[in-house]
């Protein structure tokens, strides 16, 4: 896991550079002879929104050549596509029909370029996905699941306010452990998110019994899969269900299926993956103090959209180690400079990056003259009446008059300030 984590965890974002998609949706004749618009799921219609592209473009990509990358997309007839489909090994039904090539052909054309880019995320992401997928004994088809939630990006926000490459709401996160405050958001944690996402699929599994109907509640929650089996008369079916679910909702299944064939069936597509020369392994070190990444990147010469990408719950580029210890994510040639310059690190510019105050005192104004200020003691008057009525303290008013006690005479001038 060490070795595939890195620093390429926003790499699909780029793609966006490339294949922009303003559709928002697809129509598809239904049998009646009616068409009917679906709409697409957020991740086909990612925009460049990532603040690292510049550099991971600049150290990572290059064209790949493990396939012959054409422009051209050869014509495929419906045997083909169906054969192709039941040839995928999967526990999860992955049936044929128009809106399923839809989805198939918007994958092989218009978002080639950004499948391209998908398929060489494949060596960062894929691992992670795996692995949590095998430890919950769940279908590993399901690890593209996150091509059509984020197109693989772990800082992509949804409209609604999903976010990371799972896409998780924020309440549905913190029932998953998925903390979320000011400076961290752990939905954007690739390995965190990852295992809390594969608990909740599990656990909707357990549910309806049904991979297709788990993923339709993956998308528009359980709430609303629980209405349209109502009004089906009970149907457990997606596809009988089809009609009665929200617009987004009846493409996502299918979404799903042509996700798993394009990413199986590239080559045939004439779609390369991207060529990506693999960075250094990467290691955690424990922070138990606050940290700004600015800190770490300046003394041990580390480029910071690189630590932004290792580290992407961290909202504002603070680990708030006082609070809880966090793992910090580096390169492995970077651990032993971080060892080796703790103190440094922690102790570098903090004006400027650990402005946060603990205590502070607060300073009473002076007069607007700039001058002091002086009280004529009237009859009956105390020392703790006088201080009270211009706010100051009684040893205040004591130091500036060198009393001891608190006795004060009528007549005379008490200086204030």
């Amino acid at each position: 896991m060490k070795k595939i984590f890195i620093g390429l965890l926003t790499l699909l974002s780029t793609s966006a550079l490339y294949a922009q998609q303003t559709e928002q949706s697809i129509t598809v004749r239904s049998a009646s002879g009616t068409d009917q618009v679906i709409d697409l799921p957020e991740g086909m219609l990612s925009t460049t929104d990532s603040l690292y592209l510049d550099w991971i473009s600049k150290n990572y990509i290059n064209l790949g050549e493990n396939c012959t990358s054409t422009a051209t997309n050869p014509v495929v007839s419906d045997s083909v596509y169906i054969d192709r489909l039941q040839r995928i090994p999967a526990i999860i039904e992955m049936p044929y029909n128009e809106v399923v090539r839809k989805f198939i052909d918007m994958y092989a054309t218009r978002l080639r370029q950004k499948v391209a880019f998908m398929l060489s995320a494949n060596n960062f992401y894929m691992p992670i996905f795996e692995e949590a997928l095998d430890l919950y004994d769940l279908p590993q088809e399901l690890k593209y699941l996150p091509v059509i939630e984020s197109a693989l990006n772990p800082t992509a926000t949804s409209r609604a306010g999903a976010v990371g490459l799972w896409q998780f709401m924020l309440t549905t996160g913190k029932i998953y452990g998925l903390k979320n405050n000011s400076l961290v958001d752990e939905r954007r944690d690739p390995i965190k998110s990852t295992r809390a996402a594969v608990r909740y699929l599990k656990d909707l599994y357990e549910i309806y019994n049904d991979w297709n109907l788990v993923l339709a509640a993956y998308n528009c929650g359980p709430g609303t899969i629980n209405k349209a089996i109502r009004r089906a008369g009970g149907e457990k079916d997606f596809w009988t269900l089809y009609n009665y679910l929200p617009k987004e909702t009846r493409g996502y299944v299918p979404a799903f299926i042509a996700a798993n064939y394009i990413m199986t069936y590239y080559c045939e597509h004439n779609i390369s993956p991207m060529g990506m020369r693999m960075p250094e392994g990467t290691d955690t070190i424990q922070v138990s103090k606050n940290l700004h990444l600015q800190q770490v990147a300046d003394v041990c010469k580390i480029n910071i959209d690189q630590l932004r990408a290792l580290n992407p719950e961290f909202k504002k580029d603070i680990i708030p180690g006082n609070e809880e210890p966090y793992a910090l994510r580096l390169p492995n040639n970077m651990i032993s400079c971080f060892i080796e310059h703790e103190d440094s690190i922690y102790n570098y510019k903090p004006e400027i990056y650990q402005k946060r105050r603990a205590t502070v005192a607060i300073t009473t104004p002076k007069s607007s003259s700039g001058k002091a200020v002086y009280h004529k003691i009237r009859s009956g008057e105390t020392l703790g009446g006088i201080a009270a009525k211009y706010g100051v303290s009684i040893s205040q008013l004591r130091r500036l008059n060198g009393i001891k006690g608190s006795n004060i005479r009528a007549g005379k001038s008490l200086r204030i300030r």
